[in-house]
């Protein structure tokens, strides 16, 4: 199997509790997805750029851990990464504070490396990407990223695009727009959701996919426990096992796409896909924080949908 991509930025995570301690830790919706298909088996790598400061340096220890290859990762001297606070409310729904304007990821395709880093993307099976990604980067930024994966298709790469979308990310809503419609055309396989969509097109703005219904394969979050795909020419629709307690849904998105990816990569049908993909969510939203504790690996639940790769949980201590 040809590795995969992640590409997109990684923070310092800050998590405040409910008695008002902080925790620190890191994330970012595509590094996330990288780590979590790491752990179900998956040969990744992350794309970004950091500084050469301390945490990054805790950053790429933890990845490399993790086993996420680093081999791409540009380090900017003098730069600082960017940084998050999560908080969450009494339903698990948590709030984003960010600082991260200055930081080297949103630089990433303006470097004296970029020219090179666009080039090796052919090398990889699938690029992972999504909305918050090409909030990152500007206009000129974009422009090399769009023409950098339409290289990397025609070299047989594959397209992957969540669509997760943070209005505050952006300038405006017509660059959002069409920076979205550029790379939907690009995608292969696309993570949706219904309130991405409508929160950026509009009422009715899942209509963005009909033109793509055909080539690409679409899995659709509902505004119900649910997920609609279409692929192949066919739509089903896999429903969610409800969630006892929610103590947090940060990452929920991102390792809903992991195990979906893994699973499809390994040989298994878009229904057991997604099946493995609620199951993973459904663990992660019940702890708090966007990396599940490995004591908490659903490891007995995935095997039950089919789903044979992937770490076991550790005992628990």
């Amino acid at each position: 199997m040809r590795r995969l991509a992640a590409i997109g930025e990684c923070m310092i995570e800050l998590s405040e509790h409910p008695d008002g301690r902080i925790t620190r830790a890191f994330g970012g919706d595509t590094l996330n997805t990288a780590v979590y298909l790491a752990r179900l088996g998956m040969p990744v790598d992350y794309i970004t750029a950091l500084g050469d400061d301390l945490w990054s340096d805790e950053m790429l220890s933890a990845w490399q851990a993790e086993g996420v290859g680093t081999g791409s990762v540009i380090r900017s001297k003098g730069r600082l990464p960017g940084l998050y606070i999560i908080q969450t409310d009494e339903r698990g729904e948590r709030r984003f504070s960010y600082w991260r304007d200055h930081a080297p990821a949103r630089d990433l395709f303006g470097l004296p490396e970029t020219p090179s880093l666009c080039l090796a993307l052919g090398r990889f099976g699938h690029i992972y990407l999504s909305g918050i990604s090409l909030s990152l980067y500007g206009f000129d930024g974009r422009a090399v990223l769009f023409e950098a994966l339409a290289n990397a298709r025609k070299s047989g790469s594959k397209i992957v695009f969540d669509t997760n979308f943070r209005p505050r990310g952006w300038p405006d809503r017509e660059a959002a727009t069409v920076a979205y419609t550029r790379l939907l055309q690009l995608a292969d396989v696309v993570f949706a959701s219904l309130e991405d969509l409508r929160l950026l097109f509009g009422a009715g703005g899942e209509r963005i996919l009909e033109p793509h219904w055909q080539r690409a394969e679409i899995v659709l979050k509902l505004d119900y426990p649910a997920c609609r795909i279409r692929c192949e020419g066919e739509m089903l629709e896999i429903a969610a096992q409800a969630v006892p307690t929610v103590v947090d849904t940060t990452a929920a998105g991102d390792s809903f796409a992991a195990a979906y990816l893994a699973a499809r990569l390994t040989g298994y049908a878009p229904a057991t896909a997604a099946r493995a993909g609620h199951i993973l969510a459904r663990a992660v939203v019940q702890h708090r924080g966007a990396i599940l504790p490995r004591h908490a690996w659903p490891s007995a639940e995935l095997v039950a949908v089919g789903l044979k790769t992937g770490m076991t949980a550790d005992v628990a201590t």
